[in-house]
């Protein structure tokens, strides 16, 4: 359902901007998670070793404000029906009241100034990150605000499937979930001073389902936005019963109707479907500072921002600046990182680098702080991708054979350190991974498909080749080329042909770095035993997000966007037939399984928590079994590396793992004690 601050907002969102060049798909070491929909105020975690980037109670209109506040649970779980609510969760109870005057993890007066830098790989063309074309500029975000924009409530840092009133200050709905209301705050303001407005709102989604299909498809049964009051909204409904439309209706970014309809400073017509370098009206916390077209942007702190007091802005976002450097690749990135001064923190993507690239000068004398900070979110799906849509995937016998090729536990411990574990699940690390047998709930819900999916669901314990004794490689290797025989291939001298056309197998595997080759060429050795003739294919980081973007490949290594603890609307983008072939979803794997599109209405639906695990572990069960996607491997820690002129609070939000947002700099600190110093000087020789 939602992805909130990618169940690592602040991370996620950070991470994201940073690499903008790859803001279709999430990076390879490194992963993030969330309500199902991409967070707002996160950035995607670069890829886990080897992973190619690509790649989250107030009354009525004239009521006392404090009238009807919610009490703690979600009225999924049995709060009064269409009562006014600054808080709404998925799970059930939630971790904060409603009168909550800041998350528990952030230092309050946390002092504010100094600058963020960040590096970027590839370049940036836009200023629109809205639209299919152009790639936009770090900061920017197709999911959620970024640090321009508001959304109406905002996803939890601290707590999965939770988010908190923002430029809505309360939000309500019918028992049926036909339906939900948003009131907008009366402070809720753009830059120029001038009001948010309902009328913004309708317009914005109007715009956005119209630019983009992830936002089409994500909204699709939304049949209407109107007004209903001064400052009220309500969004209708195509369906009753799906219990988390009317929470992720709040995750959708809101943008000004009158700049975009208005004019430029020469007098021409804006024009919100094509990419543009004049700095958009924004509401957020920051607007666009200096930028140079491909290779640095910078963000400046809106001094009189209308949110400061929101609860959940207080202690975060106190950089004065967060300045983006673009670099052509990760390995400049990285450099850039040992130097300092252009990179002022690193979520570690490398296993290789963590255990034997900190060796240099300010690492070794105390100038960089590493620490392993838990992270007990979804672990989302990090394979390499087949490409479907191709005729010579889609045969499941393939499929399976590539699956059998890959030797997970000799990658490990030759390029890994052995710090990594096999990936198994689309949900890996939580509830919702399918494991064992089929549960009874799941049973009721997979039995109507029988006919449909791979008899194994139903028999067997969802197993991965394991090298890890000697000997088994040749066993492996057999039978992936009996399945291929089965296919309609033969192996002739060691070359797997083609019987009837004599072609060789062949794939393409694409990379946009030049490192991507390091956990490419180990899979693509084994697969020429097999006669597969494999080509690596690096391109720069725009030709990679733009081919990604069209489905332009064969193979590629990613991490999937992050996954929640309460999937949604936002699997029909990840998984659904309609989503295949629309440039711009992120149905990457081209799935096209009537099936699969049942289970995910399963998902939608589902009626409480004990209904919506089973059908996302059914779900999981039967993309596993087609074999979609090869699994690599996931962490449970995140690695963080960090310049000692960033302080951290004590505390680590318990979702996220990680909030960058919430950090400071010891320069602002610094001036913010000698400002108190002087003030204590002169009220002392005012004495």
């Amino acid at each position: 359902m939602l992805t909130t601050p990618a169940t690592r907002p602040a991370l996620r969102l950070l991470l994201l901007s940073a690499a903008s060049a790859f803001c279709v798909l999430a990076p390879f070491e490194a992963q993030a998670q969330g309500n199902g929909a991409p967070a707002a105020t996160t950035d995607p975690a670069a890829p886990v070793d080897g992973a190619v980037a690509g790649p989250a109670a107030v009354a009525s209109d004239g009521e006392a404000a404090d009238a009807t506040a919610a009490t703690g649970s979600s009225a999924a779980e049995g709060d009064t029906p269409d009562q006014w609510r600054t808080t709404t969760s998925l799970l059930g109870e939630y971790k904060y009241p409603d009168d909550f005057e800041h998350y528990d993890y952030v230092n309050p007066n946390a002092p504010v100034g100094g600058t963020l830098n960040r590096v970027a790989s590839g370049s940036f063309d836009s200023l629109n990150p809205f639209i299919i074309r152009g790639t936009p500029a770090a900061g920017l975000a197709t999911f959620g605000g970024g640090l321009l924009y508001d959304t109406l409530f905002e996803q939890s840092p601290d707590e999965p499937s939770t988010s908190h009133a923002l430029i809505a200050e309360a939000m309500r709905y019918p028992a049926d979930f036909s339906s939900v209301t948003y009131r907008l705050d009366p402070d809720a303001k753009w830059h120029d001073g001038q009001p948010i407005t309902v009328e913004d709102v309708i317009w914005s989604f109007e715009k956005l389902k119209e630019l983009h299909p992830q936002w089409n498809a994500y909204y699709r049964n939304v049949e209407s936005a109107e007004k209903t009051g001064e400052r009220e909204v309500t969004f209708s409904f195509d369906e009753t019963g799906n219990r988390e439309l009317p929470q992720i209706i709040g995750d959708m970014t809101v943008l000004p109707k009158h700049w975009w309809e208005g004019t430029d400073a020469a007098g021409n017509q804006r024009d919100i479907s094509q990419p543009t370098i004049e700095p958009p009206l924004g509401s957020g916390p920051y607007k666009i500072g200096a930028f140079q077209t491909g290779q640095s942007i910078t963000w400046e702190r809106v001094d009189d921002y209308w949110g400061w007091d929101n609860p959940v802005r207080v202690g975060r976002y106190n950089y004065g600046q967060i300045k983006y450097t673009y670099f052509r690749d990760e390995s400049a990135s990285w450099e850039a990182f040992k130097k300092g001064g252009l990179e002022d923190f690193r979520v570690e993507n490398s296993a290789q680098r963590w255990s034997e690239g900190y060796d240099f000068p300010a690492a070794q004398n105390g100038e960089i702080i590493k620490t392993e900070v838990p992270d007990g979110g979804v672990s989302s799906m990090q394979a390499y991708v087949l490409n479907n849509r191709l005729e010579k995937f889609q045969d499941r016998n393939v499929r399976k054979a590539l699956n059998l090729v890959y030797n997970f536990e000799e990658m490990n411990r030759t390029l890994f350190y052995g710090l990594y574990q096999r990936q198994k699940s689309y949900f890996d690390n939580s509830e919702l991974a399918a494991t064992g047998l089929p549960s009874e709930r799941e049973l009721e819900i997979l039995e109507p498909l029988r006919d449909q999916i791979p008899a194994e669901v139903f028999t067997d314990e969802i197993g991965f080749p394991d090298y890890s004794e000697r000997g088994v490689a040749r066993t492996y290797l057999r039978e992936a080329l009996s399945l291929f025989q089965e296919a309609g291939y033969r192996l002739e001298g060691n070359r797997l042909i083609d019987a009837e056309t004599g072609t060789q197998f062949s794939i393409e595997m694409l990379g946009s770095d030049p490192r991507d080759s390091r956990v490419l060429e180990p899979y693509a050795k084994d697969l020429r035993r097999l006669g597969i003739d494999v080509n690596i294919r690096i391109v720069d980081p725009n030709q990679y997000v733009e081919r990604m973007r069209n489905f332009d490949f064969e193979m590629v290594g990613m991490a999937y966007y992050p996954q929640s603890l309460s999937p949604g609307n936002e699997q029909r983008d990840f998984f659904a037939s309609d989503a295949a072939d629309a440039p711009g979803s992120r149905n990457y794997a081209g799935v096209k399984n009537p099936a699969v599109d049942k289970l995910i209405d399963a998902i939608v639906y589902a009626e409480s928590r004990e209904e919506l695990v089973a059908a996302t572990r059914a779900m999981d069960r039967v993309l596993l079994w087609e074999y979609y996607v090869v699994p690599q491997w996931n962490k449970a820690d995140i690695w963080l590396a960090y310049w000692d002129k960033l302080v951290r609070p004590e505390d680590t939000p318990d979702y996220a793992g990680l909030d960058p947002y919430s950090w400071w700099t010891k320069a602002a600190a610094a001036a913010a004690d000698a400002g108190d110093a002087g003030a204590a000087s002169t009220g002392a020789a005012a004495n």
